[in-house]
């Protein structure tokens, strides 16, 4: 990939003022991410109402694997710092660099669902479905829920990395990779979450 052109300066400055032209942009995706925890709050509140509700079923502490949920969490905290490199090699500038990190985060964004599909499916083929128990409904309602979002972002973040090959940094792809960083974030911070209340608080009951 090819460097973009100019001093480090004068590509922080154009990142700078394309912020001021899109703060609105900014301010409404900040409003979506608000309308994202509250469904997140709504999911976890219903877990955790749930969670001792197996009907004879497996528990959580039978259930839950912990080198794969550690995995998991290995994975997705890995490719938010990742993440974060390449917005910061976006702000110096550095085209081939940022589509580098880009690249990196999306194969770890893929490793993390395809171990959730995984994990999904061995519980599955054990017994433990949605129907099995409240429970299990969920379970696979909160983490599917995120896994679905981290989908998502993957999609996004591929969107986001062909618009930056073609218009290369401007002001609108500056943008548009800052918010896919933010929702990356949040989709972290609410897997440390997940982790705590749901892995953790499980294996040690």
């Amino acid at each position: 990939m090819a460097e973009v052109t100019g001093s480090p300066i004068s590509n922080q400055q154009l990142f700078e003022h394309g912020m001021e032209e899109e703060e609105k942009h900014i301010l409404g995706f900040w409003i979506f991410l608000a309308s994202d925890l509250v469904l997140f709050a709504c999911l976890f509140a219903t877990y955790l109402l749930l969670r001792t509700h197996t009907d004879g079923g497996p528990t959580e502490a039978q259930l839950f694997d912990i080198p794969m949920f550690t995995l998991e969490t290995f994975i997705l905290l890995t490719s938010s710092f990742t993440c974060g490199l390449a917005v910061r090699e976006m702000r110096n500038g550095h085209l081939g660099r940022l589509m580098g990190w880009l690249a990196v985060t999306i194969l770890l964004g893929l490793a993390f669902v395809g171990i959730e599909v995984y994990e999904f499916i061995t519980y599955s083929l054990e017994g433990a479905t949605m129907q099995r128990s409240a429970f299990l409904s969920g379970f696979f309602t909160l983490v599917g829920t995120h896994g679905l979002h981290v989908s998502l972002g993957i999609v996004w973040m591929v969107s986001v990395g062909i618009q930056l090959i073609r218009d290369r940094i401007q002001p609108t792809t500056a943008r548009k990779l800052f918010n896919a960083g933010l929702y990356w974030h949040f989709l972290d911070v609410v897997w440390v979450m997940i982790f705590t209340v749901v892995y953790l608080m499980g294996v040690m009951k």
